[in-house]
C-alpha cells in the first residue's frame, strides 16, 4: 500500500497502539537492521502488536518487534524480536526521555514503512487510555460508521 503523496510504502501499522493509547506527537526515526531483516520487511513479514521504545543511555531502541527470519537467510538471520536501534538526533531522543520520564508517556512504535529505499519507524508520544476511554473511541467509531452507512443508503435510493 503506497501513499502517492509522501512517496511512503508503509509495511506494518500497530493499530492496537491507537486502541490501548492517545497519540499526542508523532516522530519519525530510522531503524538499524540487517539485510536478511530487510527482505523479511520486503515480504511483510513484521508484526508491531506488543512493540515499544526504551531509552538507554541517550540512545533510543524498539523492543517486541517481531521481524520474521528470511527463509533463504541460513546462517545470517537474527533474532526475530531483538532490540533495534532508532536513529533519532540526540536533541529529539533527549526530548522524548524527558517527557516520558516526568509526565508518564510511553513512546510506542505506531508504523513501519518504506520512504524511498530506506525503512523508517513512526514512533508515538502516548499516553495510556483508562477503560472508559477505550469505550468512549469505540461508541464514537460505531456512531461515525452507522451514520456514514444511513447517509450512503439515503443517496442510493435518489
Amino acid at each position: 500500500m503506497a501513499d502517492k503523496n509522501t512517496g511512503r510504502k508503509i509495511i506494518a501499522q500497530n493499530k492496537k497502539a491507537y486502541h490501548d493509547y492517545f497519540v499526542d506527537e508523532k516522530y519519525e526515526a530510522g531503524i538499524q537492521l540487517f539485510g536478511t531483516e530487510v527482505k523479511s520487511l520486503r515480504a511483510g513479514q513484521v508484526n508491531l502488536k506488543d512493540s515499544y521504545c526504551e531509552i538507554k543511555g541517550g540512545e533510543i531502541f524498539a523492543t517486541g518487534i517481531h521481524i520474521s527470519p528470511y527463509e533463504q537467510g541460513n546462517i545470517f538471520n537474527r533474532d526475530p524480536l531483538r532490540d533495534r536501534k532508532l536513529l533519532m538526533h540526540k536533541r529529539e531522543i533527549m526530548k522524548l526521555h524527558g517527557q516520558v520520564g516526568q509526565k508518564g508517556f510511553s513512546v510506542i512504535p505506531l508504523s513501519l514503512y518504506f520512504s524511498g529505499s530506506y525503512v523508517k519507524v513512526e514512533l508515538g508520544l502516548c499516553r495510556g487510555k483508562k477503560l472508559y476511554d477505550k469505550r468512549d473511541s469505540q461508541a464514537k467509531r460505531d456512531s461515525e460508521r452507522n451514520i456514514e452507512r444511513y447517509s450512503k443508503n439515503k443517496n442510493a435510493d435518489f
